[in-house]
């Protein structure tokens, strides 16, 4: 373990840039690891609708860092994910649903507020060993092959032999070190709310397919008054997200509703609701001298799948991996083995998220046969679809 100062200022092994929730369970998991940590960067967001699904591998780590049993009560399963096609092609199939039995789980995953996922992180890590919180930004990097120089904008420097990028989509980190980002903006929002129904979910996840893109409703756990909650993710068109953003609340659940096709009763608005703008990121490389890169600052596309966080989760669960028994856990050997654990994961999420985008938005009828069929072959040939539940919550190389 590096000594706690140097001539460059306070020494870490690690420096985190970033205290999102990527980058909170980064700091935990390396301080966890035996390594003495700096985190620096704003808290989470809270509210805005905003809610993650924990998948298999994303769950293991929060049990690992012991999290698990407080949060598991403030979270709903997926036990079924239901897929209705509501494209109006001539090609639509009928409704495919996911069962996660048959692939012997008792449930997909979890659904959980990202503010409860976020408060849960940020205590963690406050009673973590060897994690150090630090306010304020970075304001400048000194990246050798040594080790990297951190400044902050009021002047404290620190040293670290490895720095972890988790500041998002417009990182710094990134920027610094002059790693190319490539972003493609869809024509497209997403609309993320709260919702209160007067019909129970029962443990399903449904999903709309539609022409602007889908429309899914997530199962989400009771609260005092509201035995029946969900979250939404409503992907549309800008015209429309800037429509329905200045609805009053009662006018967007009738909307909601009527999109639901009413399965779950009447909604009502929960909380503050959030519009996002929908784009995909890639960069030339997830790694730079002495720098790895991790969640949004690595990759980022639109909320279809639960992808997002969960492979940002991956990216700390591979990053720890990759030092494991490193004499140097910053050298270019380290950082190789990271990026090319990551590498094919990261681009296969992002094909097929994109790809299944694109295909609502073109309204062909080739496109939309072969949508309709591969739909179709998912509901009624077993190991296909066995075999697509089982990648879509982790990829079967990683294990």
């Amino acid at each position: 373990m590096a000594s706690p100062h140097s001539e460059s200022g306070v020494r870490c092994d690690v420096f985190v840039v970033g205290a999102g929730l990527v980058g909170l369970a980064a700091a935990i998991g390396f301080a966890r690891a035996g390594y003495r940590i700096v985190c620096c960067g704003e808290a989470e967001p809270r509210g805005h609708g905003r809610t993650v699904a924990l998948l298999g591998p994303s769950l293991e780590i929060l049990e690992g860092f012991g999290l698990w049993p407080q949060l598991a009560p403030r979270a709903a399963a997926l036990r079924r994910l239901r897929i209705i096609d509501d494209t109006g092609s001539l090609f639509a199939p009928p409704p495919v649903t996911f069962h996660a039995h048959e692939i012997d789980l008792e449930a997909f995953g979890w659904n959980i507020e990202n503010a409860i996922l976020a408060d849960a992180l940020e205590a963690a890590a406050g009673e973590t060993d060897g994690l150090t919180r630090v306010a304020g930004k970075v304001a400048g990097f000194d990246f050798t092959e040594a080790q990297t120089t951190l400044r902050l904008e009021d002047g404290r420097e620190f040293a670290a032999a490895l720095v972890i990028g988790a500041d998002g989509r417009n990182s710094v980190s990134r920027k610094a070190a002059g790693i190319e980002a490539r972003a493609q903006r869809y024509p497209q929002c997403a609309l993320t709310v709260l919702l209160q129904h007067t019909r129970p979910h029962e443990d399903v996840s449904t999903e709309f397919h539609t022409r602007q893109g889908p429309f899914t409703l997530v199962p989400l756990p009771p609260a005092p008054g509201a035995p029946h909650r969900s979250s939404l993710v409503w992907v549309m068109s800008e015209a429309e997200a800037a429509r329905r953003g200045a609805l009053d609340d009662g006018a967007l659940a009738e909307e909601i509703e009527r999109q639901a096709r009413a399965m779950f009763g009447a909604m009502r608005i929960e909380g503050a609701r959030g519009i996002f703008p929908l784009a995909r990121q890639s960069v030339a490389s997830l790694t730079a001298a002495r720098l790895a890169l991790v969640g949004d600052a690595a990759h980022a596309f639109p909320p279809i799948g639960a992808q997002g966080l969960n492979l940002g989760l991956r990216d700390v669960a591979d990053l720890i991996a990759a030092t494991e028994k490193a004499a140097d856990i910053g050298d270019a050997a380290t950082l190789k083995r990271y990026a090319q654990s990551r590498r094919l994961d990261v681009d296969l999420r992002s094909a097929v998220v994109n790809g299944l985008n694109q295909a609502l938005l073109a309204p062909y009828a080739p496109i939309d046969a072969l949508r309709g069929l591969g739909l179709a072959a998912l509901g009624h040939i077993g190991p296909l679809r066995r075999l697509a539940m089982r990648e879509g919550l982790a990829p079967s190389f990683r294990r």
